[in-house]
């Protein structure tokens, strides 16, 4: 049988897992993925920890330590998330090592609550590197206008940095602009830029599932037409913005003294639709030098019947430009999708981190009670991450 996932990494695009629980990690499973099915790294996110701790009994006895210290909810939740991060960190290992500090990455997200303050973020950032102490972490930071400052700050303290959140291409193109500089600024505090690492996920299904909800709304047999193309389209003229900085004298000299690229990472890759092809946000963004993280299912389902045609982006800059340029004259405003998405984003995962916090809380106090921890508590709350999405 053909390995569709081995013919996707060969065309350059890492294979990542965005979700972690510790049923994942405690049966196997994340390392039997990095064995068999080519994962290289893994994403998680507010939403995927609110699941994987209201699903599972295997945080019990942790939870039970946590109610004998009487620790707060905040720290308790920092202590089991950190815990499972350290862990799959450990499990892909072998990854980090054989890429040469490439793949191999776990990330754990900042507070989103702390999505607009960037002091705070930056010590957070600080916090759970110190925590997790592996070299193959990565501390989310959303792409905010105020996290673009904590971005650069984070890597100039050479922590490595998972920028999430990116919906619009001039948010990339600053969020690019944020990495150069923490890089530069990591090397003038005298840290080695070989160990330092970054991507930049760019959202991608959110995107489609807002401008058609729009194009719907319009109605028009013409913008009916452009339903499950703005997605795409964004993604392929971030790629053309990318190759373009790391093209630039001012990244080779980064490289020259031992940096790596911050690759793009095209993240939230599960179809919302259940009229478009389930691997099409993987099969439409193939391009070397960057990461497709993926739920389960949409790793699944590329083993399946995935198809690598090769190159599908650097060839479609042109007809990118022209989808844009149909969506505006059919009355889409790009710009205020854009405004919409980041707003929503930060705002789900801010409400999917309360939904942890109150999770762990009830778990906390059936703890103390010693009537074990009623993780099942949650579960109506928690929505799948998949369906949230995203890296």
């Amino acid at each position: 049988m053909t390995d569709k996932l081995n013919e996707l990494t060969a065309a350059g695009v890492a294979v990542w897992l965005d979700d972690l629980s510790r049923v994942r990690l405690s049966s196997g499973g994340l390392d039997q993925l990095r064995r068999e099915k080519h994962v290289a790294g893994v994403t998680t996110n507010p939403t995927i920890f609110a699941k994987a701790l209201s699903d599972a009994d295997e945080y019990n006895w942790q939870l039970r330590d946590l109610a004998i210290r009487d620790v707060d909810v905040e720290e308790a939740v920092r202590m089991l998330t950190t815990y499972d991060v350290r862990w799959a960190c450990d499990v892909m290992r072998p990854s980090y090592d054989g890429s040469d500090g490439v793949d191999g990455r776990v990330s754990i997200e900042v507070d989103p609550r702390s999505a607009h303050d960037a002091d705070k973020t930056v010590a957070e950032a600080k916090a759970l590197w110190w925590l997790v102490d592996r070299p193959n972490l990565y501390i989310k930071i959303p792409a905010t206008e105020e996290g673009l400052s904590a971005i650069t700050d984070t890597l100039a303290e050479g922590i490595s940095v998972n920028v999430t959140l990116i919906f619009g291409l001039d948010r990339y193109s600053a969020v690019m602009e944020a990495f150069l500089a923490g890089l530069e600024q990591a090397k003038a505090n005298g840290h080695d830029l070989s160990k330092i690492g970054s991507v930049a996920s760019f959202f991608v299904s959110r995107v489609d599932a807002e401008v058609d909800k729009r194009l719907e709304k319009i109605g028009s047999e013409q913008a009916k037409s452009l339903r499950g193309k703005a997605a795409v389209a964004n993604a392929q003229l971030a790629y053309e913005r990318y190759t373009e900085v790391f093209a630039s004298d001012r990244w080779k000299a980064l490289a020259a003294a031992g940096a790596h690229p911050q690759r793009p990472l095209w993240a939230s890759t599960s179809t919302k639709n259940p009229d478009y092809k389930d691997t099409i946000y993987v099969e439409e963004l193939i391009a070397p030098g960057t990461v497709n993280t993926m739920p389960e299912s949409v790793v699944n389902a590329y083993a399946d019947h995935g198809e690598t045609r090769g190159d599908t982006v650097t060839g479609a800059y042109d007809a990118a430009r022209k989808v844009f340029a149909d969506l505006e004259s059919v009355g889409v405003d790009m710009a205020d999708v854009i405004v919409t998405l980041e707003r929503e984003g930060v705002e789900k995962f801010e409400v999917s981190w309360q939904e942890l916090l109150d999770g762990v809380t009830k778990s906390l106090k059936a703890a103390a009670q010693g009537t074990g921890a009623p993780n099942k508590a949650a579960k109506g709350n928690a929505k799948a991450a998949d369906k949230a999405g995203g890296a």
